[in-house]
């Protein structure tokens, strides 16, 4: 059972916060810590303008959001780390050899989604919105399985 989940990409500051936030919205049955954390956050940056705006758009709270780095202290037994993309779950994986496999997993393919989320960023604001329902989607799912306590 899972009692921590850290969605990962890398900047720390547009999808990953944007999964958090969905899923801290939908009010899961039990108490579940949710974060965000970046792969390559060299120093903390607030949440990029688009996402925000998406977010604040959908009624999610983005407040005081800067990112983080990903790190050790992450990937605890009971954390559940869930990256955009499958380059990004290999990459946590050479990064930090305790990480256990089956605890790092591509948040699309863990729900059983068979696209990746795009990443919106640089792109206009449709594509973040289009980033937001794609995760909106998989978030729902992801909601279902943390509920069941798998």
């Amino acid at each position: 059972m899972y009692n921590r989940v850290v969605f990962v990409a890398e900047s720390g500051n547009c999808r990953e916060p944007m999964a958090a936030g969905i899923l801290a919205d939908l009010g899961l049955k039990r108490q579940i810590e949710v974060v965000a954390r970046g792969l390559v956050v060299l120093f903390p940056e607030p949440l990029n303008q688009k996402a925000e705006a998406v977010m604040i758009s959908n009624g999610i709270p983005t407040e005081g959001y800067m990112s983080s780095p990903l790190t050790a202290e992450d990937l605890e037994e009971d954390t559940l780390v869930l990256a955009m993309e499958g380059k990004q779950r290999e990459k946590i994986l050479e990064m930090f050899e305790d990480a256990k496999p089956e605890n790092v997993q591509v948040l699309t393919e863990f729900v059983g989604d068979e696209l990746e989320i795009i990443d919106p960023y640089g792109g206009a604001l449709q594509m973040y919105g289009l980033c937001y329902e794609m995760l909106l989607s998989s978030i729902r799912k992801l909601a279902v399985v943390l509920d069941k306590g798998e």
